[in-house]
């Protein structure tokens, strides 16, 4: 099919459904039960640039710029970019020790429930195979459709398949190469490299500034419908559950063709019979069209609407680096913990190496989550908030990319969840003694309850007054991971 073939196969799918490209009609769609019921889910940053290892995902542009040391390095270790270009990684990106089923089986003994990898990255390089991209995996590198076995292995395990696509931003995202005798200018590699638009909005200085800004300067008409045609094939190969957008796609030249695209999926979802959504981050879509996304941050206090924070185990990197560093299991759980009692979910990445392998630090963390989820795991699945998400001074700072350090909880600080009559209060450091004032009868005397439970413990002792909760253990805890109360409600 061609790129105008599909698009009156988009407009005829629009046509004749249920969702049309306006808000009003797609304001209509529902949350799906199985997003807000399964609340964890794994990201997968994995692509040419894990071959390099330096720096971070942003590799493919930073070895343009002469700006920043991924410059240097690369001259230094592969040669001139004229020479050696991006498109020259390829070859050596083979993915020779990467088994779909081997994934699956660890995101399952994790406690995740549903998988996104990501489908094209800022590079240009297709996972997938695909009509409209010959640089992809299938074709060349790996020679591997990685998307299609992922998502056959997922979906065997009983896991979720959702998908990624990054490719709005691969408009100017390697136009550094623009700027001196580079490959990027190579007429010859003109499809992979992408138009790579060089303006003085688009330069490292200004580029932020720029796509942040929904009223900068946006793509070209036969890029948008270039875009659009690319995701809706995502959409009909892989019929994922949640497609997922990075930034600027919130800039005002993406509103028509978002409208679009929302349709499109939302209308194929109905013939497929699945619950979906789309997962977007600043205003691109209304909040009752679409799922909000905080890139590495949180919500400092409980949304009525559904939401996500998506974050890295990696510090430094969503894809795989030599030097990354890496959040300990304790940040990670929680961060889970903190996004639940605030109705969001969270999707945690992974960078795994060149050669497919998981690195043995984001294994351990996933598996110390799994384990703690065999206990903890029924305050976290089918949960919804509580009046009060906790209790505490620690808490969340608002906004995107502030979480990289860990908060400072300590036995003072408490998160509530709640499901089927049972209020679930996690202590998010472990004491013998916990202290939970928000329960005090003084301020609501109408809760009653008269057993409390630890999870995988037992029935424990409590005192109830004006003043707090009181619960006290007779046993000490090797592990600084939260612990979770069970109160039946009566």
């Amino acid at each position: 099919m061609t790129k105008q073939e599909y698009l009156k196969q988009i407009d005829s799918v629009i046509e004749n459904g249920r969702y049309k490209a306006d808000w009003a009609s797609l304001c209509n769609h529902k949350t799906p039960d199985w997003f807000m019921r399964d609340k964890l889910g794994v990201f997968i940053h994995w692509g040419v640039y894990s071959v390099p290892a330096f720096g971070n995902e942003w590799y493919p542009r930073s070895m343009y710029d002469k700006r920043v040391r991924e410059f240097e390095h690369h001259r230094k270790t592969y040669g001139d970019q004229k020479d050696f270009g991006y498109k020259d990684f390829i070859p050596m990106f083979k993915a020779e020790k990467f088994d779909a089923d081997k994934w699956a089986e660890l995101f399952k003994k994790s406690g995740i429930k549903y998988v996104m990898p990501v489908a094209e990255h800022h590079d240009g390089f297709a996972m997938y195979d695909t009509s409209f991209n010959r640089w992809n995996a299938n074709a060349m590198g790996p020679c591997r459709d990685i998307i299609s076995e992922i998502k056959t292995a997922s979906e065997n395990a009983g896991l979720t398949f959702c998908a990624s696509t990054h490719r709005a931003e691969h408009y100017f995202f390697l136009n550094l190469g623009r700027t001196f005798d580079s490959d990027v200018n190579d007429e010859r590699y003109a499809d992979f490299y992408g138009p790579a638009v060089y303006l003085e909005e688009f330069n490292s200085e200004n580029m932020g500034g720029t796509t942040e800004n929904a009223f900068g300067t946006g793509a070209s008409e036969e890029w948008l419908e270039d875009w659009l045609v690319r995701t809706c094939e995502i959409l009909d190969k892989f019929q994922p559950s949640i497609i997922y957008f990075d930034w600027w796609i919130q800039n005002h030249s993406f509103k028509p063709y978002l409208k679009k695209l929302a349709a499109y999926y939302y209308n194929r979802a109905e013939e497929w019979g699945k619950e979906v959504t789309i997962n977007h981050k600043h205003e691109a879509f209304p909040h009752t069209v679409a799922t909000y996304d905080v890139e590495k941050g949180a919500l400092t206090g409980i949304s009525p609407r559904p939401w996500q924070t998506d974050t890295a185990i990696g510090k430094r990197s969503w894809g795989y680096t030599k030097d990354n560093a890496y959040k300990p299991a304790r940040q990670v759980i929680c961060d889970l913990v903190d996004i639940v009692s605030k109705n969001g979910n969270l999707l945690i990445n992974i960078g795994p190496k060149a050669d497919g392998t998981i690195t043995d630090e984001e294994t351990n963390v996933l598996l110390t989550m799994g384990k703690w989820l065999e206990t903890n795991g029924e305050a976290i699945y089918g949960t919804t908030y509580w009046k009060w998400f906790g209790e505490g001074e620690v808490n969340a700072e608002e906004g995107a990319f502030k979480d990289t350090e860990e908060k400072g909880f300590t036995s003072k600080d408490f998160r509530f969840t709640y499901k089927d009559g049972y209020l679930y209060v996690f202590q998010m450091r472990p004491a013998k003694e916990a202290v939970i004032r928000t329960l005090r009868r003084k301020d609501i005397r109408d809760l009653l309850f008269s057993k409390i439970e630890l999870l995988g413990y037992g029935s424990v002792p409590f005192e109830r007054d004006e003043e707090a909760l009181k619960i006290t253990l007779d046993k000490d805890f090797d592990s600084d991971l939260p612990i979770c109360y069970k109160i039946e409600l009566d």
